[in-house]
């Protein structure tokens, strides 16, 4: 059953039963339709906060605060709705000041404050700096929040405290701008003595709950705010806590837990999972930070769903599975910890399509890009359910299999994948070349609507020199790389399976494609590659950092190479913090975009990987460098998905871009591709053998060492160090049967 927002006149608030209880509609609900409060993400932003724990994410302000009207996206969200919309705090109406604030941990976050000059419950005055408040938030099967008031005055004060909350249930896609018309009800909140609940019920006809309960029942509530008054002795010391539980009538109840031991568990579910990780160990701070930083950002950001533990793409706005996203983690952090690429591959096995849906972009065969639970999906309001609006994701999830049994040696698990590997190929093979002439191509159009299906998917990313867009079926130079890329893998395994035929038409695919790829995509005149080709073939001479996912796979010609690696170190190409997305020199540049001048630390993990792998050391040494230095100036050495493509010399510090996500599945994997290309590491699992290949460590990095580093059935213990001009490898355990060949 579904209720009604209609209010008879004159009558009582209307009511909907729900599982035997009844439920007030809200004020709020009884109004025209349409009119309903929106977000968008145009408006205005202040710095945001985000801790998460599995599908539960809290976004919030510096201040810890969830803004009534705010318009900055910041909640509690789980499962793509924002079941918290409002959490404010005031001390005497006003808000506390804030000391000092942390959330190194992705769990967890901290806060200390102390107060403005107030007047007390009974009147008095309290002065400013009097009281001492301590906030400690975490988030695990809900929201916990711990406030520590102490009194350092010299007589007892009554401290009013005031504890705001809202509910507004939007799914994600309406809070970043998305419109509809119907809505389903928002019910009246309810208070039974400590606890306060607010409740939706969706059009399609699940209940949603939000239920914030405190540790003694507030002396009043009124209009979601709970109102406490403290006496405190001079010295004397309170603590006042609350949980907020968020739940779907579909879901199972849970009760709140000590505060203590629920964060004491949650804390050693992410040391369980470091624990099992390869660990590294550097001579330098500011590396050392980063790389535990981006650690604990993919442990925050691995997320149960339906298809396995997968990565959310990035905070807040895309808290969900994408499948380029997904393998682009998974390749990133094969050192770290393979288990990450492995369930990216059963993840994304599990949702490739079946069968053609032109509303979901679907093809039999074709990998997805983005997957949503939300009332909008769960409705088909939206496609993600999953959508399959990806023209890169299928080639990136190949060579996701094919690279994760370069590490693990498990020919029998790639066994069990032809079935998807099979379907895969001949999508690219078949429905993705529009015009049979060998390149995959997306459409300029899906059900109707133009889209842009590659990374750079903005309407103005893939243009001409001249500016304009390149229209019709595109051919988007990355992707043939990654096509080029995965054939050339697969060969390989199939070859080592005993399926020789294939291996061997696999291996004669690719050598067609590179040298098609090399005929057409080459600019002689930029001696560098184009970035695509239109609907009519022609080049689009744009001068993009496309060319390095090119040198990742090894399509470029060997002759090219260099003047394709000078120019992505060039002054129009390298900002100084890193590579851009696209020359200085271009009429489409814009440093403060998404994909036309900016830096993704993600793009230039792979360009530097494959300049180190083409035997580039230095120049690859100078990307991450770059990268490393713009870490230092965020918070906690945190990687956002994208920053400005300034030039370094005209600023201090990397200019942050204002609608980025931060943290990001690719930018927490970055560091670690980064780390494998400084170290050479290039494993050959199912031949027991890991290639060490010109270890080159920069001058502000003297000594790295790498344990349980996991090969097949082996695990190392391995010490780099500098030494002068030379990098020395030290091997000091090993077990298992992998060999270590040092390449020069």
């Amino acid at each position: 059953m579904r209720g009604r927002s209609q209010e008879e006149q004159g009558g009582p608030p209307p009511e909907v039963v729900v599982g035997g209880v009844r439920y007030a509609v809200s004020a709020a609900e009884r109004r025209p339709v349409g009119t309903a409060e929106r977000y968008t993400m145009a408006e205005s932003r202040s710095s945001r906060l985000v801790i998460k724990e599995n599908e539960l994410f809290l976004s919030m302000d510096l201040l810890g605060d969830l803004p009534a009207r705010g318009g900055t996206g910041t909640g509690l969200y789980f499962r793509d709705t924002r079941f918290l919309s409002r959490l404010e705090t005031r001390l005497g109406g006003k808000p506390p000041a804030l000391l000092a604030w942390t959330a190194e941990r992705g769990y967890a976050a901290a806060w200390e404050y102390t107060n403005l000059e107030l007047r007390g419950g009974d009147g008095n005055p309290i002065p400013q700096a009097t009281i001492h408040l301590r906030r400690t938030r975490f988030v695990a099967d809900r929201l916990y929040d711990r406030l520590r008031i102490r009194n350092y005055g010299d007589r007892r004060v009554q401290l009013p405290i005031e504890l705001s909350f809202g509910a507004d249930f939007l799914d994600m896609f309406e809070v970043r701008g998305l419109r509809r018309r119907e809505r389903g009800t928002l019910l009246a909140s309810k208070v039974e003595g400590p606890k306060l609940t607010f409740a939706y019920l969706g059009r399609d006809d699940v209940l949603r709950t939000t239920e914030v309960e405190f540790d003694r029942a507030p002396e009043a509530v009124d209009d979601g705010t709970a109102r406490f008054t403290l006496r405190l002795a001079p010295r004397e010391r309170a603590v006042l806590r609350f949980s907020v539980h968020t739940s779907l009538s579909t879901t199972s109840e849970t009760l709140p837990g000590d505060f203590t031991m629920k964060l004491g568990g949650v804390r050693r579910a992410h040391e369980r999972w470091a624990a099992e990780c390869t660990a590294v160990f550097t001579d330098n701070e500011q590396f050392s930070a980063l790389l535990r930083r981006s650690q604990h950002d993919l442990a925050m950001l691995l997320t149960d769903t339906p298809w396995g533990r997968l990565p959310a793409a990035g905070l807040p706005w895309f808290a969900a599975p994408f499948g380029a996203d997904t393998a682009i983690c998974g390749l990133e952090t094969l050192m770290l910890d393979q288990r990450v690429a492995v369930a990216g591959v059963r993840g994304l096995t599990k949702l490739q399509a079946q069968e053609a849906d032109e509303a979901r972009g679907a093809q039999r065969g074709k990998i997805m890009h983005e997957a949503r639970r939300g009332e909008l999906a769960t409705l088909h309001r939206i496609p993600h359910t999953p959508s399959y609006f990806s023209i890169d994701s299928t080639a990136l999830y190949l060579l996701l299999v094919c690279e994760s049994v370069m590490w693990s040696g498990d020919l029998e698990y790639f066994e069990l994948l032809r079935a998807p590997i099979l379907a895969a190929l001949e999508w690219i093979d078949g429905p993705a070349d529009l015009d049979g002439d060998g390149f995959v191509e997306y459409p300029p159009r899906i059900a109707g609507q133009p889209l842009r299906q590659g990374w750079r998917n903005a309407r103005d990313s893939v243009v001409h020199a001249d500016g304009t867009p390149a229209e019709g079926p595109v051919a988007l130079a990355e992707v043939q790389a990654d096509v080029y890329h995965a054939k050339r893998r697969l060969a390989q395994l199939f070859g080592q399976l005993g399926d020789i035929d294939r291996s061997e038409r696999l291996q004669a695919e690719a050598e067609a494609l590179r040298r098609r790829f090399n005929d057409r995509f080459w600019m002689p005149d930029e001696e560098y590659v184009a970035m695509a080709l239109d609907g009519q073939k022609r080049q689009v001479k744009t001068v993009a950092s496309t060319a390095g996912r090119c040198l990742y796979a090894r399509i470029i010609d060997e002759e090219h190479v260099p003047a394709v690696v000078r120019r992505l170190l060039a002054s129009d190409m390298f900002s100084g913090w890193g590579v851009r997305t696209m020359s200085r020199n271009e009429r489409a540049y814009n440093p403060v975009s998404f994909y036309n001048g900016s830096v993704w630390p993600f793009d230039n993990a792979l360009i530097a990987y494959a300049v180190k792998k083409q035997g580039y050391a230095q120049e690859a040494n100078r990307i991450i460098s770059g990268i490393v230095e713009a870490a230092r100036h965020y918070t906690d050495a945190r990687l956002p998905e994208l920053f400005c493509g300034f030039t370094r010399q005209s600023m201090a510090r990397p200019v942050s871009f204002p609608m980025a996500c931060s943290p990001t599945a690719a930018s927490a994997g970055a560091p670690f591709l980064m780390l494998q290309a400084l170290l050479g590491l290039y494993p050959a699992a199912e031949d027991n053998i890991l290639y060490v290949h010109s270890p080159t460590l920069p001058k502000w990095l003297g000594e790295v060492s790498v344990t349980n580093l996991r090969i097949g059935r082996s695990a190392l213990n391995l010490r780099f160090r500098r030494q002068g001009n030379q990098t020395v490898l030290a091997v000091r355990d090993k077990q298992g049967p992998v060999r270590i060949v040092v390449v020069e």
